[in-house]
């Protein structure tokens, strides 16, 4: 699912209020985080990612990988913290502009 540059910036406003979800550390992405990302793009649709310090991955790597490993869609990266999104078809929940 691709999305518009006002449906991203609309997403980007709704995340500002957002709880951080995950935090990435040294450890970088394993299994159970994969697990919890998921879990929680069903339960939200809309989350934000911190990567720790001493993490040995980028931001945009991380948020790379976590788009491709639960079929998220990227909505930003600011600083260290990044935004998925992945609408959920079973509930209602975020209606895009």
């Amino acid at each position: 699912m691709e999305i518009s540059s006002k449906q991203r910036a609309y997403l980007r406003r709704l995340a500002v209020n957002e709880p951080v979800i995950c935090h990435i550390g040294k450890a970088d992405i394993t299994p159970a985080l994969i697990k919890q990302v998921d879990d929680a793009l069903t339960a939200r649709e809309l989350i934000k990612c911190s990567l720790q310090r001493g993490a040995t991955m980028t931001t945009q790597q991380v948020l790379d990988e976590l788009c491709q490993q639960t079929s998220a869609i990227p909505v930003a990266q600011i600083g260290r913290r990044c935004v998925l999104y992945r609408a959920n078809p079973e509930k209602p929940g975020i209606r895009l502009p």
